[in-house]
């Protein structure tokens, strides 16, 4: 008897009243491979924008020890294949924002389309949005990530545009009347059963490097506030592994080269007091906007280090982050970071292919020949802030618009993308023949050119606002931002003055300008909004705008007679 009792405690499994066996908790390998300033490079990219190091040129990159050639939507796909091949079905492709917008013309000549074929291709499960995917305004925005053709020139691409794969992230930027976000804060995807969320959002002062019209009914919050409150968000929901996909970023006090894409030597910038203000529930955060390349481990509120990543821009870069999180408790164990260059090696074929078809669709607009140039003529300033390609690209606008009696004319540097190079590129155009496409790589953005009538002390009010710390509510990052002027324009500045006074010797072919008279004042219709913080533009008034796009302007100038030089770079005097 007393055996059969014993038996009787012996339940088979499963029997009513057995209990489950325990899993002990193990770790869950969770990778992601984050992107951040795509710009839409569909094609590898050239000059310094193709490269990791400093180089002259592309075949001194080659012969140099610190510099690479990298990028090649092709090739960024195929290393994103190599590298999801270490971690089968755990993988998660993220981005960090402005995958589109400033693209090459391959991509924008179809509103970036090509763009968001590739990275569906690719595999990209989520994104944050940067300020450059409001370039063509929210309307837009929403037509990328949902599809149809576009309101004006349809489905020009040949088929129709089913839209992205992926889920855009839009925490801080919401609607004015509604105060909710334009997507969603955030997402929660499960690998192996761990739950890992993410929250996506763009830098605070979007509003102001963005052209107004089309962002007019909704507005950027701050970061560090928004991240906390989805954070906070997420935990409700059971989340306790959170990643943050931020588009704002920082610097290192080091140039960027193959051996300090994975250091964090001096950062500064932006991300540094975000990260200082966000909640020790976020575990890791993907940022970008500043095209450079950084891993880090920076301090929450709480004082934790907390890492911190950035993959320089146009596919150069892939930051590989692996995450081993806890099974049971949902919280990573460990997180490691590495940033892999995109080599020109490997080429994914059906990307490759995708490259090619809308290489021969935009050939016959990229490849015709707009204009002639004497030498190379670069975006590079000298010790006043001028560039050569700055001033012809003022003289184009000036040139464009005589007919609204136009008389002087101011270009924002920041809109300047590369530099118009003498040397013949693979279209075969030429040496010194600079193409329609070469044109739009230097000013990607189709703003208007705008003349409008501004008063001398209206002018000096905008050279007054260069500075970050004299124009409220102070520029993004804290840069100074140097306008480039026409040849009809000339003036001093001191910077070590007061704000408000550091202009000085301002003249017009020679003649003092007068605080009382008005003038004819030309810009891009982003500068002429106040953007890039210039308030002191959006006062203009009786404003005349130009038949076609800034670039028509540049085109059209490089085109009207004999080659064009490099721009003197004497229009501005620095005071020291």
């Amino acid at each position: 008897m007393a055996v059969l009792a014993t038996l009787s405690l012996v339940l088979p499994a499963g029997a009513v009243g057995a209990k489950p066996p325990i899993t002990p908790p193990h770790a869950v390998n969770v990778q992601l491979l984050a992107i951040n300033d795509f710009h839409g490079n569909l094609q590898p990219p050239s000059g310094s924008g193709g490269r990791i190091g400093s180089a002259d040129n592309d075949q001194a990159c080659i012969d140099a020890p610190n510099c690479e050639l990298a990028g090649g939507v092709a090739y960024l796909a195929d290393d994103i294949k190599d590298l999801e091949a270490t971690n089968p079905g755990n993988t998660l492709v993220v981005a960090a924002g402005d995958n589109i917008g400033a693209t090459p013309l391959i991509s924008a000549a179809f509103h970036d389309e090509p763009t968001i074929e590739a990275l569906n291709m690719i595999g990209l499960d989520v994104s944050a949005v940067g300020n450059h995917e409001f370039d063509e305004g929210v309307d837009e925005l929403l037509r990328i990530q949902n599809g149809g053709c576009h309101p004006t020139d349809g489905c020009d691409t040949g088929h129709p545009y089913a839209g992205a794969d992926f889920d855009f992230l839009a925490a801080n930027v919401v609607y004015k009347d509604t105060g909710e976000p334009i997507f969603p804060a955030s997402t929660v995807k499960t690998v192996d059963g761990v739950k890992v969320g993410f929250i996506g959002l763009t830098l605070e002062g979007t509003n102001l490097i963005v052209s107004a019209n089309g962002i007019q009914d909704v507005n950027f919050l701050d970061e560090a506030t928004t991240i906390n409150a989805a954070a906070t968000d997420l935990r409700s929901q059971g989340v306790k592994t959170i990643v943050v996909l931020l588009h704002e970023g920082g610097f290192q006090s080091v140039g960027m080269n193959p051996s300090t894409i994975d250091t964090c030597t001096g950062i500064s910038g932006a991300i540094v007091d975000i990260v200082n203000n966000l909640t020790p529930t976020v575990d890791m955060v993907v940022s970008g906007h500043t095209h450079t390349a950084y891993n880090c481990r920076l301090p929450n509120s709480g004082g934790a280090l907390i890492p911190v990543s950035s993959a320089s821009s146009f596919g150069r870069l892939v930051t590989d982050i692996d995450m081993k999180i806890n099974s049971r408790s949902g919280r990573p164990m460990t997180i490691s970071v590495d940033n892999k260059i995109v080599f020109r090696d490997d080429a994914d074929t059906g990307l490759a292919d995708l490259v090619s078809t809308y290489q021969t669709l935009v050939a016959p607009i990229a490849n015709r020949v707009v204009g002639r140039i004497t030498a190379d003529i670069t975006r590079a300033p000298n010790g006043a802030g001028e560039s050569a390609l700055g001033d012809v690209i003022a003289d184009a606008q000036l040139a464009y618009t005589q007919a609204a009696g136009a008389q002087l004319a101011f270009m924002n540097p920041g809109g300047i993308r590369t530099d118009l190079t003498y040397l013949s590129s693979p279209a075969g155009e030429g040496d010194g023949n600079v193409t329609f496409g070469e044109a739009f790589a230097v000013q990607p953005f189709n703003n208007l050119v705008v003349t409008q009538d501004m008063t001398g002390a209206q002018i000096k009010a905008v050279l007054e606002q260069q500075w970050a710390a004299c124009t409220p509510p102070g520029r993004s990052g804290g840069a100074t931002v140097i306008l480039q002027v026409s040849a009809t324009f000339t003036y001093s500045y001191n910077e070590t003055l007061a704000c408000g006074s550091r202009i000085s010797n301002m003249k017009l072919n020679g003649v003092a300008i007068v605080d009382g008279t008005t003038y004819k004042v030309t810009a891009n219709n982003f500068l002429a909004d106040g953007g890039d913080s210039f308030p002191a533009f959006a006062v203009g008034t009786n404003r005349v705008f130009a038949p076609l796009f800034d670039v028509d302007a540049l085109a059209a100038y490089l085109g009207a007679g004999a080659p064009v030089a490099p721009g003197p770079q004497n229009r501005i005097t620095k005071i020291t």
